[in-house]
């Protein structure tokens, strides 16, 4: 053990005083389940009293900061040994990488090598945000009774889903989330490059054709992996890496987080559903974020949730919301919250600002601004850009009398045609202030073949729309490149070259539906 550098005692001082001092073994060779070395970094407070310890698991861990100050060492000076663990193939460590594969195999076998160190007490608990999320839920799959506890934050535990919700193909996540998930090593000052680099290239990479040429431009190589999820939209293909079922039973105590904003809040709020139905011991915090800014945004409360569950403390609440609108947070008995009930609004109410048709050109896809997305324009912004193009149409309802309180899932079910083999139904639910200025609440996306009803999930929202305001709904052909932009063809993505317009026109008959309280 040595001390920590001074790079990060520096940043760790920027803190509240802690109970301990911290210092830090690096690159310690732990057995994967086939015997590769799994590099493994220990913090540890510096006492001679017995610690719990705290696993976090995840091919990029090991990079360097945010997690080596939030994770390994804002941990370790509260009282805990924790170790961060590159996965198989990843990040120094031994093996071949495949995402999502080897995971419980290898926590498994991180676990039993625990078992054979002094320092260990037999008190075990996970943490960690996204993948590291995922890695939990593997350990579920044959949970060791030393397991206290799970934090899981901004998580997925459904690839498919992840990548391919709604039918269209999730670019922008893919892409992003290819630049950590790779074999190998990758250090903080090459992943930094990486993201440079993409910030540069990503236009060219999204806009060319065919995507399986253009989109190497962003890594300076192919990687397989992106091309396995471009290629597989198919369930049956992710069925063995499909978690939700193993993370909703999951017998241990858990604390969830997720944001408004987050790449796939639903599957968080689908594992608490679960998890609450079966009588577990699980709480959730859902705050004003997006998947990568939850951290340095509301560290206290993201710190707070997490270190109860690790003292083993009584839950300070069941739910946890942050209510956009009225800005504050409140404390729910369960998500929805009891009372509150799924109510129509039938967009022949609103004010058709565009009429009920609108063209869509995968030459010139409508852009994704705002919502679920890793790059500048991600969470909550001003849709000025977006709403003054053409092919967005804008149905915006009356100014309110009274206060309008939306807490949980928000679905939109519309009469839809297109004119092309295939088309993409993106709908967004938007507060308008008195001045104008509208702001993104809520957002879906579902792939049509044939004219009928469609059925958008937007999600799930925690907001108000107070007196004076008004709410609009967005629909357009899709909000690229956070998903592929529909070709218009139905072909595969990969290699397909052609593109085709599409009108498509929505019936008077469609409605919104809001759950309120």
């Amino acid at each position: 053990m040595r001390r920590l550098p001074l790079s990060l005692r520096l940043l760790a001082d920027r803190g509240p005083k802690a109970p301990y001092q911290v210092q830090r073994e690096t690159a310690v060779a732990v057995p994967a389940a086939d015997g590769s070395p799994l590099l493994t970094d220990h913090y540890a407070p510096v006492t001679g009293e017995p610690c719990p310890t705290v696993l976090v698991r995840a091919p990029y861990v090991r990079t360097g900061f945010p997690w080596n100050l939030f994770f390994g060492v804002r941990f370790a000076e509260q009282g805990f040994h924790v170790l961060l663990q590159s996965t198989r193939g990843a990040g120094g460590s031994g093996g071949t990488f495949h995402a999502w594969q080897h995971e419980t195999a290898d926590a498994r076998a991180t676990v039993e090598w625990l078992r054979k160190q002094d320092w260990f007490t037999g008190d075990l608990f996970t943490v960690g945000a996204s993948y590291m999320a995922y890695t939990q839920a593997a350990l579920a799959v044959d949970p060791p009774p030393e397991w206290r506890g799970a934090v899981m934050q901004v998580g997925h535990t459904d690839p498919q889903d992840f990548f391919w919700a709604g039918g269209a193909f999730g670019l922008e996540r893919a892409l992003v989330g290819g630049l950590a998930l790779k074999q190998g090593r990758v250090t903080t000052r090459e992943l930094v490059g990486n993201i440079v680099r993409m910030q540069f290239r990503l236009r060219h990479a999204t806009h060319a054709v065919p995507l399986l040429d253009a989109y190497p431009s962003v890594y300076g190589g192919r990687r397989p992996s992106v091309e396995e999820w471009i290629a597989h939209p198919e369930p049956e293909y992710w069925r063995d890496a499909t978690l939700n079922t193993v993370a909703g039973g999951m017998e241990v105590p858990t604390s969830l987080l997720t944001g408004w904003w987050d790449l796939c809040p639903n599957q968080v709020f689908d594992q608490y559903t679960r998890m609450r139905a079966a009588g577990r011991d699980v709480d959730l915090l859902i705050g004003p974020w997006t998947h990568t800014n939850f951290l340095e945004r509301d560290w206290p409360e993201v710190f707070a949730q997490a270190m109860r569950r690790l003292r083993q403390e009584p839950p300070a609440y069941a739910v946890r919301v942050h209510v956009g609108g009225v800005d504050e947070w409140r404390d729910l008995p369960d998500w929805p919250p009891p009372g509150s009930e799924a109510r129509p609004w039938p967009l022949d109410g609103f004010t058709a600002e565009r009429g009920w048709t609108f063209r869509y050109d995968p030459t010139d896809p409508t852009p994704s601004i705002g919502g679920a997305l890793q790059s500048r324009t991600q969470g909550q912004v001003d849709q000025a850009a977006l709403e003054k193009r053409a092919d967005v149409l804008l149905f915006t309802g009356p100014a309110l009398e009274t206060p309008v309180t939306v807490l949980g899932p928000v679905r939109a079910s519309l009469d839809a045609s297109t004119t092309a083999a295939s088309g993409d139904l993106f709908v967004r639910l938007c507060d308008v202030d008195p001045a104008g200025r509208s702001l993104n609440i809520c957002d879906g996306l579902t792939r049509m073949s044939a004219a009928g009803r469609i059925e958008v999930d937007l999600g799930h929202a925690g907001h108000v729309f107070r007196a004076g305001h008004r709410l609009r709904v967005q629909i357009s052909g899709g909000a690229h490149p956070r998903f592929l932009r529909n070709y218009g063809t139905g072909e595969p993505p990969g290699r397909a070259t052609r593109l085709v317009p599409t009108e498509t026109t929505i019936g008077p008959s469609s409605t919104l539906e809001l759950t309120m309280v």
